[in-house]
């Protein structure tokens, strides 16, 4: 009751929602009835149908992922933004329940406009109609964390001012420590809560709809991909007026153009939408393996197209970057599917996984086998990309992994585009603008700087691991004089260290150093120019210190059994 405190209305509502969309059952998943006060009308406790996912009001005839839907929207703007980040995670949920996720609006009823002024007074220091030469106090857009109006400057330069709701934040914060609340006693009760770790989804979710509610970073990163398309008629972002701007109130240039989906009014302008297609995918392949920083909620209401085929993005609030590790993750993935390597792909895919669950690695190689019969990939260019990576997401929800969640943003921008790039032009394949990225990938991949890199960080790892090893084998070796060794060793406790092993590197590398383990405390303490000769001196004389060391450890088995009893 003490997770409670302070909540309790709220549960309470969450309850009821829940049930009332026939997702009662969830009400006693999520510990929500232990949580509840009791109360004799079934409120608390989960009350009726709290575990056989009967709901209070009439039957609709929707489906559980329509359910879910209607319940998430009922919750409001924090649920409604959980339900849009779940819709990208097919690694996760099946593919019914990620299309009907994708469906969530991110729009909320107007706030009366004198709220708005007042927010804009108290955040820029004076009455809109000071700041803009005119304003208007009828919305563009109204969503669950902000509010669009249209303003202009003395200049005619049209922008469009988003201001944040008033209580918006209080709502998410509290919303937030509820979710955490209830993922914390899921993944206790609960195998596939645990299995994916709903602990750390939540906190994935949180820290993104914490950089949406600030309209600074939104503003940052909107300068970002101005700098990266720099040059590029074709491409617009807008600009920040940032002596507008705060973490409240975000004034932008305004991009006006067509929707991206509508296919009609582009013909109807004369627009190549084969042109708009690949130039498309395009951008958000440059953002992606190019920029390493992309745009993750591209949708057709963030993109407007000029009568030249000029491309124009809107809204920054999500966005991913790809980082050396997830970059060389990414090589990993694609020169597996091209090659058909299951090894290399089985790899991959167990390093890029968060997840916490024991993975079989037979099993897995297996599922990959059959994939990859399936498709037989020469190049990316004759892939079906959307129907190839809903088997891959298949495989991944089967053996409990988890994509990180860049790496999950990063396929659902691939995917959008390639939806909206197909109605564009239906003969259009992603895996043709894809295939040159990839190749260019696989080369980095056994590139010199690339591999010194990758020797680096699993020195980096090495340092770490011999800073331990004196008390480590001073620990062992008191044992061995002691009451000698006993080995006990289980599958199950081996994985997380031969999953640590290709993290550091392939088998070959992970050998060398784990002989080299004992040698390497003195390389690299002493200085770096010893520690770049290591390859001459680690593996031979780590074999003799582990030649040794068993010596030593015979010798005083030897002793303790000539001691007289």
């Amino acid at each position: 009751m003490g997770e409670a405190n302070g909540h309790t209305a709220r549960y309470r509502e969450i309850a009821a929602i829940l049930r009332r969309h026939s997702l009662g059952f969830m009400v006693g998943l999520l510990g929500i009835g232990r949580i509840l006060p009791f109360r004799r009308d079934g409120a608390g406790r989960g009350g009726e149908g709290a575990g056989t996912g009967q709901g209070a009001g009439p039957a609709t005839g929707d489906t559980s992922p329509e359910h879910l839907r209607r319940a998430l929207e009922e919750l409001g703007p924090t649920f409604v933004k959980l339900g849009q980040l779940l819709s990208t995670r097919s690694d996760l949920l099946p593919p019914a329940y990620v299309d009907e996720l994708a469906k969530l609006q991110d729009a909320a009823p107007p706030v009366p406009v004198a709220d708005i002024r007042a927010v804009i007074r108290r955040e820029l220091g004076a009455e809109p109609e000071e700041l803009f030469a005119t304003f208007e106090d009828r919305p563009l857009a109204s969503a669950s964390i902000g509010q669009a109006h249209v303003a202009t400057f003395a200049d005619g330069t049209e922008v469009v001012v988003k201001v944040r709701r008033p209580g918006a934040v209080a709502r998410v914060l509290e919303d937030l420590e509820i979710l955490q609340n209830l993922a914390a006693r899921a993944t206790r009760s609960w195998g596939p809560a645990r299995e994916f770790d709903a602990t750390g989804i939540v906190e994935e979710f949180a820290q993104t709809i914490r950089s949406e509610l600030d309209y600074l970073q939104e503003g940052r990163n909107a300068e970002r991909f101005a700098e990266d398309f720099d040059g590029e008629d074709d491409v617009l972002i807008p600009r920040v007026f940032w002596e507008r701007t705060t973490s409240r109130v975000l004034t932008l240039e305004r991009m006006r153009g067509m929707n991206i989906a509508d296919a009609e009014a582009l013909d109807a302008a004369g627009v190549d939408r084969r042109h708009v297609a690949r130039r498309g995918a395009d951008i958000v392949l440059q953002m992606t393996f190019e920029d390493r920083f992309f745009h993750a909620d591209l949708h057709p209401g963030n993109l407007f197209i000029h009568d030249d085929g000029t491309i124009a993005l809107i809204d920054f609030g999500m966005v991913g970057e790809i980082g050396e590790e997830l970059r060389g993750q990414l090589s990993g993935l694609f020169v597996g599917l091209v090659r058909g390597n299951v090894e290399l792909l089985a790899g991959t895919l167990v390093a890029m996984s968060t997840g916490t669950s024991a993975v079989d690695r037979e099993v897995l190689r297996e599922d990959l086998r059959v994939f990859l019969a399936k498709y037989r990939l020469r190049s990316l260019r004759e892939t079906p990309f959307a129907r190839m990576m809903a088997d891959l997401f298949a495989i991944l929800r089967a053996n409990r992994l988890r994509l990180p969640r860049e790496m999950a943003l990063l396929f659902k921008a691939l995917l959008l585009i390639e939806s909206l790039a197909h109605r564009l032009d239906p003969e259009f394949r992603l895996g043709e603008s894809l295939e040159p990225y990839a190749e260019r990938l696989a080369r980095e991949r056994l590139s010199a700087s690339v591999i010194a890199k990758r020797i680096a960080r699993a020195g980096a790892d090495l340092g770490e691991l011999a800073l331990e090893a004196p008390g480590v084998l001073r620990r062992l070796l008191d044992s061995a004089d002691g009451n000698g060794l006993e080995v006990h060793l289980r599958a199950a406790e081996l994985e997380p260290l031969v999953a640590r092993s290709e993290r550091i590197g392939n088998r070959l590398v992970a050998g060398m150093i784990s002989a080299a383990l004992i040698t390497g405390v003195g390389g690299i303490v002493t200085s770096e120019r010893r520690f770049r000769r290591w390859e001459d001196t680690f593996l031979g004389t780590g074999l003799g210190v582990i030649g040794a060391l068993g010596g030593y450890l015979a010798y005083t088995a030897a002793r303790r059994r000539r001691r007289p009893r």
